[in-house]
């Protein structure tokens, strides 16, 4: 089987990596979720005193990336892989609150995008891969065979993520997350380092009123059309 290079770019909470997974599992690629890297580099950044709300020492972080070590491991009982950041399980802590309000500014400094960003073409040299996260399809993988740019209203996606977080038991109210979603969009999209933006022949996928299945039924057609023209054009 021809396998091909996914990549799913697109805004916060907009759902990219639970299409990507589901995908990922369907075709039996290897799954890479870059946001977590960023968030895990961004946890660094907290613990070590690099980053808070008010302050960036940005050349204390760019000397510490040596000593930040990044990997998946794949947990069956989930079926997913998760984030580990110097053999430690991040996955629940990269994920609250206080790492999303400060992610986008960590994901700004250039010395930061060029060490993942090397990771993450490293992890897809042997294609079979899905990736998702903002600079995919323009930076990480151009050459892909399919790009997504996944998009919806500011407040369907504030919705959704303020229900993930209550679920895991974080005490937010919902005026914080829309905040945090618009000032993240406005962060992404303005950055002068890989800033969030659709790719040429990416295809525009809103899913501000789709359910779960049929925003992957969908996707999953573009895949196999996409794979089966490959295996066409070899053969």
């Amino acid at each position: 089987m021809e396998k091909i290079t996914i990549a799913i770019d697109g805004y916060s909470s907009t759902g990219k990596s639970t299409i990507a997974k589901q995908l990922a599992k369907a075709l039996n690629y290897i799954y890479v979720d870059t946001g977590a890297m960023y968030r895990a580099v961004t946890l660094y950044a907290m613990r070590n005193g690099f980053i808070s709300e008010n302050s960036k020492d940005v050349p204390g972080l760019i000397s510490s990336l040596d000593k930040i070590n990044l990997h998946f491991v794949f947990n069956e009982t989930l079926g997913f892989s998760e984030m580990y950041m110097n053999n430690e399980n991040v996955e629940r802590e990269i994920r609250a609150m206080d790492v999303s309000r400060l992610v986008s500014k960590v994901a700004t400094i250039d010395a930061v995008r060029k060490k993942l960003v090397s990771i993450q073409q490293k992890m897809g040299e042997e294609k079979g891969i899905v990736m998702d996260g903002r600079d995919i399809g323009t930076v990480v993988f151009p050459e892909a065979e399919l790009k997504i740019f996944m998009t919806a209203s500011p407040e369907k996606r504030a919705t959704r993520r303020y229900k993930e977080l209550l679920d895991k038991g974080e005490n937010v109210k919902y005026a914080e997350v829309l905040k945090n979603v618009e000032n993240r969009d406005y962060i992404d999209s303005h950055r002068e380092i890989s800033p969030l933006k659709k790719a040429d022949d990416a295809i525009v996928f809103d899913n501000s009123d789709m359910g779960l299945e049929d925003q992957f039924s969908r996707i999953l057609h573009f895949a196999n059309r996409v794979i089966n023209k490959q295996k066409k054009d070899v053969h």
